[in-house]
């Protein structure tokens, strides 16, 4: 069965299944992580790793079904305001990237009000160190180690490459090899809006906050992304960042996604969205580009076609973007 077909079966399925469960036990991204709206050839080889202590601090691990040498490993940092969040809800893009043959781990961190800045960094930084002394063990290189991140996970991401004390108070020495960012906010000081006033309004150096203050000679790649449209982080965000990224002489590459928003960029690096833009091919391009296959990518991208109908997800994506307060 074609893949336009397959997808739109298994959303059929599952609002025949979800129908008569309570409200409270469903989350908006059901539709993106259901079997037949995901990648194949992946395997969940690591489920819910206690990093450290505290529900908050598990990680997945996806990777490739079929694994042979060591391959590179992506941490990725979802995003959620800094105030929800849950590792689940993006198992699609783990997924997605193991079937380009990545191992990815996905961390839940420390959310407000529970934390404050820099509490979600260092959990963050927490699981990294887990990364370093375990990933071997389930068939990826640690020294071919990239960060990707969305929105306050893009910021998370971009952070822990940018300032080295978060990494060396736990002892994380793995080389960052690039780092890729989806609709992130890097420039967003003075605090205007409440979510970000909760997360970042105490903390007594807010300047040192802010990742454009940060960049120097020896910040890694980084790939930035963004929807043109974006009404919580506009691209402009992106745009500051990057010129600040190039007038230090680091490599960057950015991605402007015309008349998306916020929440498109990561949905659709999933299989059932895929079809709106090149987002996944973008990012493992940009990863390729630093040393994620030295031996040439194993495998080869394939354009996915307009499911036939369209997949009926825009109202979704739409009520997903309508969550989120602006961050700057």
């Amino acid at each position: 069965m074609p893949l336009s077909r397959r997808l739109l079966a298994g959303l059929a399925a599952l609002a025949l299944i979800l129908a008569p469960l309570p409200s409270q036990a469903l989350s908006i991204m059901d539709p993106f992580n259901i079997p037949t709206a995901m990648d194949g050839g992946t395997v969940k080889a690591g489920d819910s790793i206690a990093y450290a202590d505290g529900e908050r601090h598990r990680l997945d691990v996806y990777a490739p079904e079929a694994r042979g040498t060591a391959a590179p490993v992506v941490f990725f940092i979802y995003g959620g305001g800094w105030s929800r969040g849950d590792r689940g809800d993006y198992q699609f893009v783990g997924r997605a990237l193991a079937a380009r043959g990545f191992v990815v781990v996905i961390a839940d961190y420390r959310l407000v009000p529970e934390v404050r800045y820099p509490g979600f960094l260092e959990d963050s930084a927490n699981a990294l160190r887990w990364v370093q002394d375990n990933i071997a063990n389930y068939g990826g290189d640690p020294n071919r180690l990239f960060l990707a991140g969305h929105s306050a996970g893009a910021y998370n991401a971009v952070m822990l490459a940018l300032d080295p004390s978060f990494l060396r108070d736990y002892g994380v020495t793995l080389p960052i090899r690039g780092v890729a960012a989806l609709s992130g906010p890097y420039d967003f000081y003075p605090f205007e809006y409440g979510e970000v006033q909760e997360a970042f309004g105490q903390a007594p150096n807010p300047q040192g906050t802010q990742p454009i203050n940060l960049v120097t000679a020896d910040t890694p790649p980084m790939y930035l992304a963004t929807g043109t449209t974006d009404p919580i982080v506009r691209m402009q965000n992106t745009e500051h960042f990057a010129e600040r990224l190039k007038a230090s002489g680091v490599w960057v590459t950015t991605r402007y996604y015309e008349g998306f928003g916020h929440m498109e960029p990561v949905i659709a690096m999933g299989a059932l969205w895929r079809w709106r833009m090149p987002v996944l091919d973008d990012m493992v391009a940009f990863f390729q580009m630093f040393g994620a296959f030295p031996s040439g990518v194993p495998y080869i991208a394939v354009a996915p076609e307009p499911p036939e109908g369209g997949t009926g997800m825009d109202s979704v994506v739409s009520e997903l973007n309508a969550m989120f307060q602006p961050i700057e």
